[in-house]
């Protein structure tokens, strides 16, 4: 899907978007009539505002709009799972895991980062001509991507979203924000783009734990049909990245409990 046939979809503000500028509404209504009340009404608005904030923090929550957690009914009786790579493509430990994936017939998701993406379009192709899928991470990964504003979290959004098309002529379908710290302006952004936002189930951390062990233990503990996994293919200090050491434990137990892994777009539309 190029950038020309892109479709948008309707943006249903969650309640407590809702709820929020209801509360705007409702200030300036009582301030109009009541100007002495603007010390209740700041407290208002700010307690609001903190409660937001807050949301922000917690990446898995449906507090700020839909999230995907899990995968489908459908997807989940066919016995799916999602593996999630971020932050990549890295020309170093993202062509090994797509070696690791070729030997196991398993496919992902990787949710890509535009700058790396530009910087190795080959890398991308690859991923696309083995038959995993490439999603949105933002274009250049910023820190404080949660407390953008709509302009600044759209040029994120849509300069991913034109890379992808460019380098590979399909357009990513999912989003997952920079740490998994989506802005509460964020849902209307991805509506434009015709995008949904996806999390995880469980995440093993790699990009900060650099013991195999611990990241595994992560992962498979408790591991379902209908799980969407998280891993980084990012670059990293460790001079072997985790995850290399990680996912061909991890493939076997999928393969043991006769589980396949699929990326996002299949699971969800086949």
């Amino acid at each position: 899907m190029n950038n020309a046939s892109r479709v948008t979809h309707r943006w249903r503000p969650v309640w407590a978007i809702r709820l929020t500028f209801l509360l705007h509404g409702a200030a300036l209504l009582i301030l109009l009539i009541q100007p002495a009340w603007w010390r209740e009404v700041l407290a208002l608005l700010l307690t609001n505002h903190m409660l937001l904030s807050v949301a922000v923090l917690f990446p898995r929550s449906q507090f700020l709009g839909v999230n995907l957690t899990r995968l489908p009914l459908s997807a989940t009786q066919r016995k799916e799972v999602a593996l999630t790579f971020d932050d990549g493509p890295d020309p170093h430990t993202t062509p090994q895991i797509l070696d690791l994936l070729e030997r196991y017939q398993a496919r992902a998701s990787f949710f890509c980062i535009g700058e790396k993406a530009a910087a190795f379009p080959e890398i991308i192709r690859e991923i696309i001509q083995r038959g995993h899928s490439v999603e949105n991470h933002s274009y250049h990964h910023p820190h404080a991507f949660a407390f953008y504003g709509i302009a600044r979290l759209r040029r994120e959004v849509q300069a991913m979203q034109k890379t992808i098309s460019d380098i590979a002529g399909q357009s990513p379908r999912f989003f997952r924000a920079p740490a998994g710290f989506r802005s509460p302006l964020l849902d209307y952004v991805l509506a434009h783009e015709g995008l949904h936002y996806a999390s995880w189930t469980r995440r093993g951390f790699d990009g900060v734990q650099c013991n195999p062990d611990q990241v595994l233990q992560r992962l498979a503990d408790g591991l379902a049909a209908g799980d969407i996994l998280m891993l980084h293919d990012g670059a990293s200090t460790a001079q072997s990245p985790a995850v290399l050491v990680v996912l061909p434990a991890l493939l076997q137990q999928l393969t043991a409990a006769g589980l396949t892994s699929v990326t996002l777009p299949h699971a969800i539309y086949g």
